[in-house]
């Protein structure tokens, strides 16, 4: 059985817990697209951590834990929350590192921050890690596999070279900054050879082998339908593909036949990190006491540490962002923080050129469209602790229910709290 969870919205719905929580019935659980530029967020009896690269199951001694091809690797990023997971006691986790992904490298992260230095305001709110100059090396096909660090080390060093002909092209004529140089990028590559090497597999076999044999997999998504490069609000979206459907490619080894179910989470209000369409934004003081009560500490990038946009719970968009991940179930989070509101607005359908639509249209269109709301009374109490749906308040369970009717995908577990066990099934 192979399920994946992944984001209905923007990204940062939750995804972390989700599956943090269902993976203590897994066998593997595999991170199958992105980068460092996005976290999960993980509260367990060993504290509180931002896991960007590593997968959600690290917490568990008996889960194979894959970093796939499809992840844009950051060694240094790597070593580092390895480092914070054993300086918190958290005993070492069994991690393989395909040998297909491809490196983040030095030069990446340098090309994104000059790129958003140069744009200014014109910027795309970018997380400087990297990733839009990896996805565009590695579809131009001068990415570094990992595998290479361990075969020809004379064409290692050529590529180097033909490589940074283009790159101190650009950085010099466009950026006006220091070339590189061939030496230090073959070092560097050096280094990551040593520090990887421990963990790097043929993990294509290992999950064909594990489909074959029945073994329970999870497919870790990251960010959401929205911020997919093809479906999402295009050009703010990130440099992968977000949808569960990728997960047979970005993980490898996995037919798509065999992905069964897709649990795809949706936060009870919405957030967002950087620039793009944001229909039902809001703003003031009105945000700010959202995103103060929101998360499990406040709605602040897991990565970035900024402050996350805030708006009321689209159902436009979620509806459309659980149609584009062929969601089977949905994962409702972070409802806990929506216990003070008297009244809580919901984005029920757009107003488009004078009409009203319940349709997500395309980022052209997108950003004319104006929320029209529909206001549901609140509960005016704290829902944290409690196990049983039955138990939640009525105005809660409504609320609920109310977005499952729209969404059209049956809400299976509600999460009202930040703890792994704060979760009700249903």
């Amino acid at each position: 059985m192979v399920k994946a969870i992944v984001g209905a919205n923007w990204g940062d719905e939750g995804k972390g817990k989700i599956t943090d929580v269902l993976a203590a019935e897994s066998d593997i659980v595999i991170r199958f697209q992105g980068g460092s530029n996005a976290g999960h967020t993980i509260i367990n009896n060993y504290g509180k951590f931002a896991l960007h690269q590593l997968p959600s199951g690290v917490f568990y001694n008996h889960i194979t834990n894959i970093i796939g091809n499809g992840v844009a690797f950051s060694v240094e990023n790597f070593a580092k929350e390895i480092r914070s997971m054993q300086e918190k006691g958290v005993p070492m986790p069994n991690i393989k590192i395909s040998d297909r992904a491809q490196i983040v490298m030095p030069y990446h992260i340098l090309l994104d921050c000059y790129e958003e230095e140069r744009l200014s305001d014109r910027k795309f709110g970018s997380t400087k890690s990297g990733i839009a100059p990896f996805y565009a090396d590695k579809y131009s096909k001068i990415g570094f596999q990992i595998n290479e660090l361990f075969d020809d080390m004379d064409c290692l060093r050529q590529k180097v070279k033909n490589v940074l002909e283009i790159k101190n092209a650009l950085i010099v004529n466009l950026y006006h900054k220091e070339p590189l140089k061939e030496e230090d990028i073959f070092n560097k590559l050096m280094e990551y050879k040593e520090i990887i090497r421990p963990y790097v597999s043929d993990t294509f076999t290992i999950l064909n082998d594990a489909v074959r044999s029945g073994k329970k997999i999870l497919l870790e998504g990251q960010l959401g339908s929205l911020k997919d490069t093809d479906f999402g609000i295009y050009p703010m979206v990130t440099s992968s593909n977000t949808i569960a459907g990728y997960g047979a490619v970005g993980a490898g080894g996995i037919p798509p036949y065999e992905i069964k179910d897709v649990i795809t989470v949706v936060k009870a209000y919405s957030s967002a990190v950087g620039a793009g369409e944001f229909v039902s934004e809001i703003f003031g003081d009105e945000a700010e006491e959202l995103r103060k009560r929101g998360g499990d500490g406040g709605e602040y990038g897991a990565t970035t540490g900024r402050p996350r946009r805030m708006g009321w719970l689209d159902l436009v968009a979620t509806r459309y962002g659980c149609r584009v991940q062929g969601a089977t179930a949905v994962a409702f989070t972070v409802i806990d923080a929506l216990g003070y509101l008297d009244k809580i607005p919901v984005c029920v359908a757009y107003e488009l050129d004078g009409e009203r639509i319940d349709y997500f249209p395309s980022t052209t269109k997108l950003k004319r469209a104006k929320p029209i709301l529909e206001v549901l009374p609140g509960w005016k109490c704290d829902i944290r602790g409690i196990k049983k749906y039955e138990d939640l308040p009525e105005n809660c369970r409504k609320y609920i229910e109310f977005a499952e009717k729209a969404i059209g995908v049956p809400i299976t577990m509600v999460s009202n709290g930040p703890k792994r066990e704060d979760i009700i099934y249903r």
